[in-house]
C-alpha cells in the first residue's frame, strides 16, 4: 500500500511538473512574447553595435596620434570638424535652354538597341 501511494504521488507530481513546463513554453510562444523578446535582442544588438562603434573610433584616434607622432606631424589639440556643404550636385538651369544644344536625331528602329528583354 506505501509502495503505490508513494507511486501515485510520484505520477501526479511529475505530471504537475510537466504541465507547468508546457504551459510556461505556450507563454512563451505567444505572438506578444515574441515581439518582446525580438524588441529585447534589437535593442542588446543595438547596443553592441554602439559600443564597436566606439570602440574603432577610439581605436582610430589612438592609432591617428601614434602615426602623427611617428611622423612627425602635431595636430590642434582642440580640432573641431569642418563645417557641412550645403552644394548641389547639378545646378538648375532652363530645361529648354539646355535641351536645345543636346537634342538628337530620331531614328525609326523598330527595336530598342538597350533593351534586356530580348529572347536569345
Amino acid at each position: 500500500m506505501l509502495r503505490r501511494t508513494f507511486w501515485f504521488t510520484a505520477g501526479a507530481a511529475a505530471g504537475v511538473w510537466a504541465t507547468t513546463k508546457v504551459h510556461r513554453k505556450l507563454r512563451q510562444l505567444t505572438p506578444e512574447s515574441l515581439a518582446a523578446q525580438a524588441a529585447n535582442k534589437a535593442i542588446d544588438a543595438g547596443h553592441k553595435v554602439r559600443e564597436f562603434a566606439v570602440d574603432v573610433r577610439a581605436g582610430m584616434l589612438r592609432r591617428e596620434a601614434e602615426l602623427g607622432e611617428a611622423l612627425g606631424l602635431e595636430a590642434p589639440a582642440g580640432r573641431a570638424l569642418p563645417s557641412p556643404r550645403r552644394l548641389t550636385a547639378i545646378e538648375y538651369t532652363d530645361r529648354a535652354e539646355h535641351t536645345k544644344h543636346t537634342e538628337r536625331p530620331r531614328t525609326t528602329h523598330s527595336y530598342n538597341p538597350y533593351d534586356r528583354n530580348e529572347d536569345h
